[in-house]
């Protein structure tokens, strides 16, 4: 590999992914692990463990991508739905850790920004993007840059005093309890029966998917009147496995819900795949090594 090399890690509600990533934002040397969900304590060894397992000659720079608001200005987690985190300022806690900058965000932001920059949204100049996983995520781009906020999509409410959100949140019928993986999961059970999941539903092609998608467009319609962007990009696990059977009823709510003409906005599946959070932690690592 020639020019920077950087590694960027992407921690998910059930899997830490870290690989080293280069200044063309192609992936290298990876390794995968199960999230250590028993303690704070165990999930920040386990992420220092993943970089050292592929830290090579000539890395400078760690991005992680992290399910989690983010302070940018202190470099600190604030509460995370899904995974054993709060308040931790992590950007320099890694960074004594591992001896190396750290750059740090939420990880549908850097799922985001790459595939605003080598993926799906690839020369638009304005994107949303939401990743249905174990948690719904989202990221926005504005005028080709990455909207650091709270951004917290997966938290806008579609269902008024709608079903309980997960994890730690107190809310209702946000779109991350109704189209989220373990969403799914619950919907696979309550249509095909006890052990089904969200991968039976899909298998199937079940049309209980299609409730999923209603609440899918009705995120999107509220998205895309506030941002009125050039596209709106579906990634995550589950988000890119049912996505064409996703799609027929959010494009159907989407154009009912989104001021003309923005209900024709093109809504297309992300194009990196599982990869998208570990580039996009690259690209923040390459951001910071420039």
């Amino acid at each position: 590999m020639d020019g920077n090399r950087v590694i960027g890690v992407d921690l998910g509600g059930t899997k830490i992914l870290a690989g080293v990533i280069d200044a063309e934002g192609h992936v290298h040397e990876t390794v995968e692990h199960p999230t250590p969900m028993e303690s704070e304590e165990a999930l920040l060894a386990g992420l220092v463990a993943a970089v050292a397992e592929v830290r090579v000659e000539g890395v400078r720079a760690v991005g992680f991508g992290i399910p989690s608001q983010i302070d940018q200005r202190t470099g600190t987690t604030g509460r995370s739905v899904n995974i054993p985190l709060a308040n931790v300022a992590f950007r320099s806690f890694m960074e004594e850790r591992i001896g190396l900058p750290v750059a740090i965000d939420n990880d549908a932001n850097v799922a985001a920004l790459a595939e605003s920059g080598v993926g799906a949204g690839h020369g638009a100049k304005s994107m949303v993007m939401l990743t249905l996983g174990t948690g719904v995520g989202g990221g926005i781009v504005i005028d080709g840059r990455l909207y650091r906020g709270w951004a917290e999509l997966g938290h806008i409410v579609v269902d008024e005093d709608g079903p309980p959100c997960q994890g730690n949140c107190t809310g209702r019928g946000h779109l991350e309890a109704l189209c989220s993986g373990i969403a799914a999961d619950a919907l696979a059970v309550e249509a095909l029966g006890p052990g089904a999941t969200a991968h039976d539903l899909v298998e199937k092609r079940h049309e209980a998917l299609a409730i999923v998608g209603h609440h899918l467009g009705n995120g999107i319609g509220t998205l895309v009147n506030i941002f009125n962007p050039e596209l709106v990009v579906i990634g995550g696990g589950f988000g890119t496995a049912a996505f064409e059977l996703l799609l027929p009823s959010a494009r159907e709510i989407v154009r009912r819900e989104a001021l003309w003409p923005a209900g024709d906005v093109p809504i297309v599946v992300a194009a990196l795949g599982n990869d998208a959070g570990l580039i996009g932690a690259g690209l923040l690592a390459l951001e910071l090594a420039a």
